[in-house]
């Protein structure tokens, strides 16, 4: 018979469930690479889904250029350590891990969320693995969170994001706050990357709350430069 210590140590108590993380092509990619960064550095395995118009978006705004080699192209860009936890999804693969809903997850988040992604998903739309992977996550009732940037919203936007809300997930728009004082750029994108991380229960300390201080992990020098 098996000991209460034994049943501690079983791999179904000791191994780390995946996070879900899409980056689209909304402007805030670096909404998306921080919180990939952020993840590495506390070690959470990650299954990434990046968009080819995210790619464009990187290049606009982050003056990231990234071949074919996608996944080298971030770990060098984020300053990752060999052998990140993470892993690049094909969005064509629909045969990946995330397309089906026995494959456990934390849940998943698309930060940001472009206007076309949350129209596919908020119909149930699959023309992606992001698509799919969010479908899997509404069925299965994981959290899933949609980071939304774009002002104003269409009465079409505002309908598909009522919908999605009422099917489960957590809608929100990239709004830091300003009650911490940020001094930087890299505050302001803390703040929304720390409220993401609060929807699915990771303790973080990347931004100073309502009467507490903050601990924040630094941001690699390469993802923004503050002027």
């Amino acid at each position: 018979m098996s000991s209460a210590s034994d049943k501690s140590n079983s791999p179904e108590r000791t191994v780390e469930l995946p996070f879900v993380l899409a980056i689209t092509g909304a402007s805030g990619s670096i909404y998306g690479l921080r919180l990939l960064q952020y993840f590495m550095e506390i070690g959470q395995p990650v299954d990434l889904l990046v968009s080819r118009a995210a790619l464009q978006v990187m290049k606009e705004e982050n003056d990231l250029i990234i071949g074919d080699d996608i996944a080298g192209g971030l770990t060098r860009y984020l300053e990752l350590p060999e052998g990140a936890p993470f892993k690049l999804h094909k969005l064509t693969d629909y045969g990946a891990s995330v397309a089906s809903g026995s494959y456990r997850t934390k849940g998943m988040a698309i930060v940001p969320c472009s206007l076309g992604t949350l129209g596919a998903v908020a119909h149930g739309l699959t023309e992606n693995l992001i698509h799919r992977a969010a479908a899997v996550c509404l069925k299965e009732k994981r959290t899933l969170m949609i980071l939304v940037r774009e002002m104003p919203f269409g009465h079409i936007q505002l309908k598909n994001m009522l919908a999605l809300s009422e099917a489960g997930a957590v809608v929100a728009a990239a709004c830091p706050g300003y009650y911490h004082r940020p001094q930087s750029i890299s505050d302001q994108v803390d703040f929304v990357v720390g409220r993401v991380l609060d929807q699915y229960g990771f303790d973080n300390s990347l931004f100073k709350r309502w009467k507490e201080d903050s601990r924040p992990l630094p941001m690699p020098s390469r993802i923004l430069q503050d002027h």
